[in-house]
């Protein structure tokens, strides 16, 4: 499998701060990025009815083209955007219907970028990242907090952006020679 990552962006803004900072790590680790707010992602519902929307086949090809996912969100009251929270909520059709699908995310790496108005993010805001990775058999590789200051990302943000998209290209090699099916 070619040695590649999505960072899949989870803001309610296309071009927003968020983006900003995302943007320049994909451009520093040549990962894709994938707006997650031009698709159609439903929430997670039990009876599976949002099956036909763009979250099973999105999810199909991020299981068959990358071996690293990045989630880029802003931090909206201490927590992921909601758009991201209905993301990770619908790992659960992963598990339970589209097993095979799931199983493929085993081995992968995961990694975090989020965005603030300042340097402050709650201690515990990584927490689900790093707790669905280990559930999905995933590593996780860390993550990234940034902020903007009057349109234009700070130098030492930018600094820890490109430190980051270093060391999740790195994390792609980390097991050289263990190739997944």
């Amino acid at each position: 499998m070619k040695k590649n990552g999505v960072i899949l962006h989870g803001s309610a803004r296309s071009n927003g701060n968020t983006r900003m900072i995302a943007d320049l790590v994909a451009q520093q680790s040549g990962f894709e990025l994938v707006d997650l707010v031009k698709l159609k992602i439903g929430a997670f519902d039990y009876d599976f009815k949002n099956s036909e929307d763009d979250y099973l086949p999105l999810m199909r090809r991020v299981s068959e083209e990358f071996d690293s996912l990045v989630f880029a969100t802003p931090i909206y009251w201490y927590s992921m955007s909601g758009l991201m929270k209905d993301f990770f909520d619908r790992f659960t059709d992963l598990l339970r219907v589209e097993k095979e699908i799931g199983r493929k995310l085993s081995g992968k790496t995961m990694s975090l970028i989020s965005c603030s108005s300042g340097p402050e993010r709650p201690d515990y805001f990584a927490g689900p990242f790093e707790a669905t990775a280990g559930y999905l058999g995933m590593h996780y590789a860390g993550d990234l907090h940034g902020w903007i200051e009057g349109e234009v990302i700070p130098e030492t943000v930018a600094q820890a952006a490109r430190e980051f998209a270093a060391r999740i290209k790195n994390a792609l090699h980390r097991d050289e020679g263990d190739e997944r099916d």
